[in-house]
């Protein structure tokens, strides 16, 4: 009996110290919180890292972490949400398809007291949002069409130039900042007749592309080129995102842009690697860069803070009202990148090596 109470003893002890410990103070079978995370799709890459660098983030400090992807299914979303709430999520970090499509879901997060984090794209009509963690996209915007401005000269009057205007999914809030920011900056210029939109296509309800979708957008440009431009160049093209511009790019190589004429101005934005090996081809002019590292850490810090009961730290209190008020967000910076400075900007940060741009 003796023998057996000594045994006992040792065996509790090595299982205190073996029981892998997390922040909450727990351990993996009793304690460990649950944090849910719900991408659109891994169809861009960037979501891919976006998902990725969160998910080791917030297992880095000790969360049990469910990463989702729904390619850009809104149902599949709002199933993959309602199971990481079956299975005991306390907080959601959620990169919405379609921003105005989770309210019933949300209404059942509330009711089990999970807390709701906005990523990167804000959800809308819901009173459940406690924060949101993005990139300052009407900046990103103005990046976009301060970047045609400069290039063509149009503060000095240059012009006028035949330009195009491409926008995101009408069902993402954050196209809609991108679009407006862009045409703060070109918009005077359309005006008095330095740029000319050959389409008349001016209107974010008719540059929009449904789902970010490149195929959408491809076929976009090759009708506007039949019909706009059978004796006209165009001089550059207003895309809101590197996988369009890509698109774009494609259908005006199919009629002899690159080769027997100048490819135009293009914009991009995330500094996706396609994007960036097309920049130094000489083809896509510019992108973006959203450091996903940066805004995943921020996630994470909201997370920790929610789940604390305690507020996280945030930079903007008027610009994102979802519809049913002003949600406290976190707005990290936009950076420019073309074949001036990706080296700086995305070699020297670590966020891709040359190998991967196949330099």
């Amino acid at each position: 009996m003796k023998r057996f109470t000594i045994v006992l003893v040792l065996a509790l002890v090595a299982m205190a110290f073996t029981a892998p410990l997390f922040a909450n103070g727990g351990t993996e079978d009793s304690d460990q919180l649950i944090v849910g995370i719900a991408m659109p799709t891994q169809s861009s890459q960037r979501w891919i890292q976006d998902g990725g660098y969160m998910k080791e983030e917030l297992e880095s400090r000790g969360y049990k972490v469910d990463l989702q992807y729904a390619e850009d299914d809104i149902n599949a979303q709002v199933a993959q949400i309602e199971n990481m709430i079956v299975k005991g999520a306390d907080a959601l970090v959620i990169a919405a398809i379609d921003g105005a499509a989770l309210f019933n879901v949300l209404e059942i997060a509330a009711e089990n007291d999970v807390k709701i984090i906005s990523y990167d794209r804000l959800i809308i009509n819901s009173p459940h949002v406690s924060y949101y963690a993005t990139f300052d996209n009407f900046g990103v915007g103005v990046i976009q069409g301060g970047y045609i401005v400069d290039a063509l000269k149009l503060a000095s009057g240059a012009g006028p130039f035949n330009i195009e205007l491409f926008a995101g999914s009408p069902d993402d809030t954050n196209a809609g900042y991108f679009f407006n920011g862009a045409m703060s900056q070109l918009g005077q210029y359309i005006d008095n007749g330095q740029l000319v939109v050959q389409s008349g296509q001016t209107s974010f309800d008719k540059v929009a592309t449904l789902r970010w979708d490149s195929a959408v957008a491809q076929q976009r440009m090759d009708n506007i080129l039949v019909a706009f431009y059978t004796d006209k160049d165009v001089d550059a093209v207003l895309s809101p995102y590197d996988g369009l511009s890509i698109a774009v790019l494609s259908a005006l190589k199919s009629v002899g842009y690159g080769t027997a004429k100048d490819i135009p101005v293009v914009t991009g934005q995330d500094a996706e690697i396609a994007g960036m090996k097309s920049i130094l081809a000489g083809e896509q002019s510019s992108t973006v860069f959203k450091d996903t590292r940066v805004l995943a850490k921020r996630a994470s810090d909201m997370v920790d803070a929610v789940l604390q009961g305690v507020e996280p730290e945030i930079n903007d209190t008027k610009t994102y009202d979802n519809g049913t008020g002003i949600i406290p967000s976190y707005l990290e910076t936009p950076v420019a990148v073309d074949i001036n400075n990706w080296e700086e900007i995305l070699i020297d940060s670590g966020y891709y090596t040359k190998d991967q741009l196949g330099m």
